[in-house]
């Protein structure tokens, strides 16, 4: 099976054009989830460069420090990587490792979001989550083509089969084995479904971080199942590094929302309540909206005085002599 096509000078592999698939299939799905909430979608392509930037070097990082065993028989070890830089930056010599993806990613989004703070670096992580699912579940087709990331050898109805020149050692005379990277990538779609699904549902429940939480949850159980059927798993002193990985994520993801949404903690409000004060200002602009009716005020009306005059106290004076004018 053919892995890409020339063009000239220039070899075109299939395992770079789906990772680029999935890239853009991220980014449109990222750019919709911003229009959604009210903000630029087209703030999604500008950051995709630094995502994928900071992702492929994270990946080759992860596998250069944690070469799987078919690698290391070919004489890629840490120790080659590290003695040769232009083989470490050949991403062809070797391949990537999604744990390195994510983690390269989320550092590029936090210096991203250092200068751009509109949305946070949490809300980024909220919107980018059903993203980096679906972006994971194209890119997974690129091991078809390279023939990499196949389970162990089954006799099913869907098995695949792997050329000798694919084969791992010890396994040279099994042709069929468990298409383990078409497991991961409908996996990896239930999971955007899912993401899609919470965000939406539970929206007015759901704290800032929840759904890329929930993700630490989902992605991480699903590479922990899965690598029992690996064959090809990279192992750091003997342990199976990713798988080990994927449960100490999980767990401490899982006990990190469980506490954040314990009873009695903080409700966290997507909108912010108004202040007093603003309160108060917006029922006076309200109020200063309304028009305004002016009530005639009624004079009372003069009254004719029904009470006779008052009489002076007559003095002695007066009582014997009356006044007169000049």
């Amino acid at each position: 099976m053919p892995d890409g096509f020339a063009i000239g000078p220039l070899y075109i592999r299939f395992y770079g054009i789906l990772l680029m698939l999935g890239a853009v299939a991220g980014g449109w799905l990222a750019a919709r989830e911003l229009k959604r909430r009210g903000k630029d979608p087209e703030m999604v392509w500008d950051l995709l460069v630094y995502l994928i930037i900071g992702g492929v070097i994270g990946a080759r990082l992860w596998h250069i420090f944690t070469p799987p065993p078919s690698s290391i028989a070919q004489g890629f070890t840490t120790q080659y990587y590290l003695t040769h830089p232009l083989d470490a930056i050949a991403i062809w010599k070797g391949g990537l490792g999604i744990p390195g993806t994510i983690m390269g990613g989320l550092i590029a989004l936090y210096f991203y979001t250092r200068k751009y703070k509109i949305p946070t670096f949490v809300e980024w992580t909220d919107i980018a989550a059903p993203s980096i699912a679906l972006g994971q579940a194209i890119g997974r087709w690129g091991n078809f083509f390279n023939q990499e990331l196949y389970g162990a050898p089954t006799n099913l109805p869907w098995k695949i089969y792997i050329d000798p020149a694919h084969r791992l050692p010890g396994f040279e005379n099994d042709a069929y084995y468990h298409p383990l990277f078409a497991y991961e990538s409908i996996l990896d779609l239930l999971n955007m479904a899912l993401l899609l699904w919470v965000g939406r549902r539970y929206a007015d429940k759901l704290k800032k971080g929840d759904l890329f939480n929930i993700y630490l949850i989902t992605y991480p159980v699903i590479r922990f199942s899965l690598d029992f059927l690996r064959l090809d798993a990279s192992r750091v002193f003997s342990i199976n590094i990713n798988q080990t990985l994927s449960a100490v994520v999980a767990v401490l993801a899982a006990a990190f929302f469980i506490w954040r949404h314990r009873s009695g903690a903080a409700v966290e409000q997507t909108e912010p309540a108004l202040a007093p004060v603003e309160a108060a200002d917006s029922s006076a602009v309200a109020l200063a909206s309304e028009p305004i009716v002016e009530k005639p005020v009624r004079k009372p009306s003069p009254r004719k005085s029904t009470s006779a005059p008052a009489k002076r106290p007559a003095t002695r004076k007066t009582a014997t002599k009356k006044k007169t004018s000049d």
